[in-house]
């Protein structure tokens, strides 16, 4: 493996109530790079994603997580948050009685940044703006009554908002349709260019990455990571499906 990894596992294994989810991943991904982990249903993918952000409902049973340059195979998710991880979540949460803007804002201050409260909505509107955001959903109560699509939008805004060094998003095309997929493809490169931003997508799909220039593909079935490659390998799981790694291993 290289040295200039942002991201690394090594031999990571992981269980839920005893259950063994992950078996020894091993891959990495290097700053500024665009990295897809895609599988079939039930692969792990996302078990992955909330194991490399440290989630409490799941167990490391063997191996290692280093970001940064730094082992966080025990720190707490607001310690890897602090440290630059970010996670978007399949489904994004709605907190009745807090308006989005209110969240953004303890969010960032949360990181330790300090903004002017012109400066803040200043900023906010003009990325709710970029993003196709009607700007009057800053005031309206965080993820209620907002469609999958504004949800989605939301989690782009926060992802502009508190440039991470690594972003981890989790099935972000899920139930989008044509313009909110546009959209949301322009945040990401967005976080990308201002942010020199590092990006690990998760999916099933190949529908977003259609809009991304891909740097490396890793495919995983029943928790192991049965392949590696470049962005042709999208091409060709679109066409064939992962029935071919679902077979290997299978017979292993």
């Amino acid at each position: 493996m290289s040295n200039g990894a942002l991201l690394r596992c090594c031999g990571l294994s992981a269980a839920v109530e005893e259950k063994q989810i992950l078996h020894e991943i091993d891959f990495e991904v290097p700053q500024g790079e665009v990295h897809v982990l895609m599988g079939p249903n039930g692969a792990g993918k996302s078990t992955l994603g909330h194991v490399l952000m440290g989630d409490p409902v799941y167990d490391i049973t063997a191996g290692s997580i280093e970001f940064d340059g730094a082992d966080i195979t025990e720190l707490t998710p607001d310690k890897r948050s602090l440290a630059g991880m970010f996670l978007s979540f399949q489904a994004p949460v709605e907190i009745p009685g807090v308006p989005l803007r209110s969240f953004l804002r303890a969010m960032v201050e949360g990181r330790g940044e300090k903004m002017k409260n012109k400066e803040f909505r200043k900023q906010t509107k003009a990325l709710a703006e970029t993003l196709d955001m009607d700007p009057a959903y800053l005031d309206r109560e965080l993820g209620v009554g907002f469609s999958g699509g504004e949800k989605k939008k939301v989690e782009m805004l926060q992802l502009l908002m508190l440039k991470p060094k690594l972003a981890i998003l989790d099935e972000t095309d899920s139930g989008l349709d044509v313009d909110a997929l546009s959209v949301v493809s322009r945040g990401m490169e967005l976080y990308r260019e201002q942010c020199d931003g590092t990006l690990l997508i998760i999916t099933h799909n190949t529908r977003i990455l259609e809009h991304l220039n891909v740097d490396r593909v890793h495919v995983m079935v029943a928790g192991r990571m049965v392949a590696y490659g470049t962005a042709s390998l999208i091409e060709e799981i679109d066409a064939q499906g992962f029935e071919r790694y679902e077979a290997a291993v299978a017979i292993d």
